[in-house]
């Protein structure tokens, strides 16, 4: 059977209107097309939206006008299940009657400060932000709601998540989880099973709407070439610190991620969001880069002068908040753990001493056997100085630095450019290379006679293996097995690979065999390391040992509450990263412990000259600023240089037995610089942290969509409370529930598969082992069409929800008839053809005779609905008697009932005003309701009799 032309179009029906259409009830929605028709089933979702050409339909399947059936009598019900009823429909709502359009359609509850970046947003004809937010504190979700907002509005119909490899997982899970976005990943391992899906030879980024793009895989220029050909509207760039140009590069061709996003960013109209916990890395030239992305204008800010003008002109673009920021602007406490910061000494067993000062003595030969300040000089101190950082780690890493090395004599034009570049052991700090540098030793030129001293100097570090000679790996297992018994999980951070070898190996035998110990480096792939993880996870006490490779960007709070730097990084901001995967956003630290705490502990050398000067020049001066301040600092290449002089007094000093001491004018120096940081990232804080945006404002919006739709514990309470009428049981356990799945559904039950039993929760972040279980979870939705059906259509197998009862009760004092409706309304932006049918849910109810009856608002009827309870049962008959009265007279109240719709929508009108207000007047919206309202459910209270 195929569609014919019918003599006459379709009828015009408006956008919320009520419709009938193959014997099912449907509400029409917004049409791109004039000649298609969209509708949606009455309480279905948004998958089975259909579309209906007016001019090519089947005969007699005409779309016609419809109203709401009125309860009846016969759908009797106990008044205890009316509650179920009105939250299985707003919890059904998918389009929430509210300025923020996103709100229906994502899994979480945002808080108001993650709000904040998406006011920002919608400033912006063109959305350009960086959300430099502190780790832990939410970039992810604020960039999601910031897309399912875009996504909402019509503004965009496709976009790309652009990340480091390791962290594409993560991003499509977020996506799944909480917007129930099914993205693609597009790297090397996936693109040739994705061009074998597509249906012709246009691109794979022509074809997915959404993608998550791994950064290295768009490095050819073959490939970066189609992605911008096809690129969408709406790119994310996750860790974009890494695409900043470096300092002093000629031209953006010179650093291809740069490069990359600089494309990207000369498309006026496309949106970009830029998210990096570490915006500025002290170069300001390397800041700007990113800024220029934003607005061309922000490249040639002076931040040394920058004006008022300025100022406000970059906080348009520029959003970064630290954890003091947003405690002080929400003034609630606990939102984030406790960190312990605490220093750990150890002294270097007699023998270890003794090997360093034998290697050290080696390094400083190789460094004053060439020229110093020349470019043999230079290659040469940096391949000592990686030698003794080495061998410090541990004996592991110090022997594969010694062993093995080749004799490598680079062209003068190789030294020279090599010998150009900064200090490579104090650049290695900022990427998250985990290998030893060796190649350095390589590079330096050395003689035959110097490889073979290498080579003999091995074997004092084979030697020195295990705790007895290796005082750090000793003092280090000792305080793992305290945190072991105090319920923590910890992580071992090490900077190199055999060192994170060495350790985890040795940690097998030093800590209780119960102890799961796992090792992850770079040597796994990205996939590897986050299934790792994952496995590590469900071992009841376990420890990470792992290189920086994982210091960034994945989340292990799930499973961790405590880090301890095995290694000393040479960039502070290095400990913040490592700190940030356990102490984040609504992290909880030991279960049943009195205080929510997590652990940071630094492992250091007292009587070891390289540890000594880090602590002292860097560490211990920039957490007390941190500890002042609330922000990490970053140096520039002022204050790198006056750290590769400390380690150049290291290795050419004279003394062996104490630590070299700063000059007056080099301490002076290192010194202002730490200042000048100090108050350039005060300064930061102060301006772009934007607590200037009214959270009263923010938080009075989410309120109002909160009972609009329903909140987390309304997602509890609707689901705790429905399931046990369906058969399951169900008990607390924990923070959680324990659900028996056996009696349920088989389309409810089918999403635990192969469980009879299923550990859930509501909250986030959710507990380990339990499944979370969201607002917009296709679980929730499923149990609330399903409880939906029992109150309209009925079973024969389960009990039904009541759309009418009747109760006596001693919660009111005369005969009152509570109301349940749901409003539909337009809301339609002035000036454009955007529209949009949102609905909520309302209680009303009126008492007494019709002479002298009172009318009940919202928030007493919500009281009688949620706390009335029945005083004494009353028969079947009694109450439907009861309820027709209530029905005739409802009836005559017609009028007050589209009074009532009209006044939500003006209340409407009012909340968009605010919204007006909140992001600068872009976005008026005109609110019309579809008269009259649906009524859900009507309920009879009865005053219990004096005499009773």
């Amino acid at each position: 059977m195929t569609p014919v032309p019918v003599s006459a179009p379709a009828a015009q029906h408006s956008p919320g209107e009520l419709v009938r259409y193959r014997d099912r009830r449907w509400i029409v929605l917004p049409s791109p097309h004039p000649d298609i028709i969209l509708l949606k089933p009455l309480g279905g979702s948004d998958q089975e939206i259909t579309g209906v050409h007016r001019k090519l339909r089947f005969e007699g399947e005409d779309i016609v006008s419809d109203s709401f059936p009125e309860p009846e009598p016969a759908q009797l019900g106990a008044f205890r299940t009316a509650r179920l009823l009105y939250d299985a429909a707003r919890l059904s709502f998918r389009h929430a009657s509210g300025p923020f359009r996103c709100m229906g359609k994502i899994s979480f509850r945002p808080r108001a400060y993650q709000v904040v970046p998406l006011v920002m947003a919608l400033k912006q004809e063109v959305t350009r932000l960086m959300i430099a937010d502190d780790v832990g504190i939410g970039k992810t979700i604020e960039a999601l709601l910031i897309l399912k907002e875009l996504l909402e509005r019509g503004e965009i119909r496709n976009f790309a998540v652009i990340c480091p490899p390791h962290l594409c997982e993560q991003w499509q899970a977020e996506l799944r989880d909480k917007l129930d976005i099914q993205a693609e990943i597009i790297r090397s391992s996936t693109a040739a099973s994705l061009d074998r899906r597509l249906p012709d030879d246009r691109s794979v980024f022509f074809h997915l709407p959404y993608q998550v793009i791994s950064i290295d895989y768009l490095k050819s220029d073959r490939r970066r070439a189609l992605f911008l050909q096809d690129c969408p509207k709406l790119v994310i760039v996750d860790e974009a610190h890494t695409c900043a140009l470096p300092a002093g590069a000629k031209n953006v061709k010179q650093q291809l991620r740069h490069a990359l996003l600089h494309h990207i960013a000369q498309v006026p109209d496309r949106h970009l969001l830029m998210l990096t916990a570490t915006p500025h890395s002290g170069k300001d030239e390397e800041f700007k880069s990113l800024l220029g992305l934003l607005n061309p204008a922000l490249k040639h800010l002076d931040f040394d002068h920058i004006t008022a003008q300025q100022r406000r002109q970059l906080a348009d673009y520029f959003i970064q908040r630290k954890r003091p920021n947003i405690i002080r602007w929400l003034n609630e406490p606990g939102l984030f753990p406790e960190r312990e910061i605490r220093e750990i000494p150890y002294n270097l067993h007699a023998d270890y001493k003794r090997a360093y000062k034998t290697i050290k003595a080696f390094a400083r030969g190789i460094s004053l056997a060439a020229q110093p300040g020349s470019a043999r000089g230079r290659m040469r101190l940096w391949a000592a100085l990686a030698l003794l950082r080495g061998v410090m780690s541990s004996p592991a890493a110090g022997f594969e630095m010694l062993q093995n090395r080749q004799q490598r004599e680079l062209a003068k034009e190789e030294l020279d450019e090599a010998a150009s570049l900064p200090n490579p052991v104090l650049k290695s700090d900022e990427l998250d290379s985990d290998f030893t540098q060796a190649e350095l030793l390589d590079n330096a030129g050395l003689g035959s006679g110097e490889i073979r001293r290498l080579r003999e100097l091995s074997k004092l570090m084979q030697g020195l293996y295990g705790p007895e000679k290796d005082a750090k790996l000793k003092r280090a297992a000792a305080q793992l097995k305290e945190w072991l018994r105090e319920g923590h999980q910890p992580i071992v951070f090490c900077k190199y690979i055999p060192t994170a070898k060495y350790v985890g190996e040795h940690l097998k035998a030093l800590l209780p065999a119960k102890t799961e110990i796992m090792v992850i480096t770079s040597e796994l792939a990205d996939e590897q390391r986050r299934e790792q993880v994952e496995l590590l996870g469900r071992s009841s006490s376990r420890v990470l040992v792992a290189t920086d490779c994982l210091s960034e960007g994945i989340n292990l709070q799930e499973h961790f509450t405590a880090v301890l730097h095995y290694d000393l990084p040479w960039n502070p901001n290095r400990l913040e990263q490592r700190d940030g995967r356990v102490d984040r956003f609504g992290q909880t630290g030991v279960p049943g412990a009195a205080q929510n705490e997590v652990k940071a502990y630094i492992l250091h050398g007292q009587d070891n000259e390289i540890d000594a000067n880090v602590m002292k020049v860097l560490i211990r001066k920039v957490h007390n600023i941190h500890q002042s301040i609330g922000v990490t600092i970053n140096f520039g290449d002022e204050a790198e240089s006056v750290m590769d002089t400390v380690f150049t007094k290291i290795l050419l000093g004279q003394s062996d037995e104490d630590a070299p001491q700063l000059s007056l004018f080099e301490e002076e120096y290192f010194s202002a610089e730490i200042e000048k940081a100090r108050k350039r990232g005060e300064k930061l804080r102060s301006i772009f942290a934007h607590e200037n945006v009214s959270k009263d404002d923010i938080q009075h919006n989410l309120n109002e969509i909160d009972e609009a739709i329903g909140d987390v514990s309304a997602v509890e309470r609707f689901v705790t409370g429905s399931l046990p009428l369906l058969g399951a049981e169900i008990s607390r356990i924990g923070t959680g529930w324990m659900v028996s799945l056996i009696n349920l559904p088989d389309h409810l039950r089918g999403h635990f598969p192969g469980q009879d039993r299923a550990r859930i929760s509501f909250e986030s972040p959710t507990p380990k082992g339990f499944r979370y279980i969201g607002r917009n979870h296709a679980f929730v939705e499923q149990l609330c069409q399903f409880m939906l059906a029992l109150a309209f259509d009925g079973s024969d197998r389960f009990e039904p929800v009541a759309r009418v009862s009747a109760i006596m009760t001693n919660a009111v004092q005369r005969l009152t008839v509570l109301v349940m409706f749901r409003v539909r309304n337009v809301i339609r932006e002035l000036n454009t053809a955007n529209q949009v049918v949102s609905e909520e849910m309302y209680l009303w109810g009126f008492s007494g005779p019709e002479n002298d009856r009172t009318y009940l608002g919202f928030e007493s009827a919500r009281e009688l609905l949620a706390t009335t309870q029945s005083a004494q049962s009353l028969s079947a008959e009694r109450q439907k008697q009861d309820i027709e009265r209530a029905l005739i007279q409802l009836r005559s109240l017609n009028a007050q009932l589209s009074e009532l719709a009209t006044e939500r929508a003006e209340r409407l009108v009012e909340a968009h005003g605010r919204f007006r207000n909140l992001v600068g007047g872009r976005r008026y919206e005109k609110v019309t309701p579809v008269l009259p309202p649906d009524i859900m459910g009507l309920y009879v209270l009865l005053p219990v009799p004096k005499s009773m």
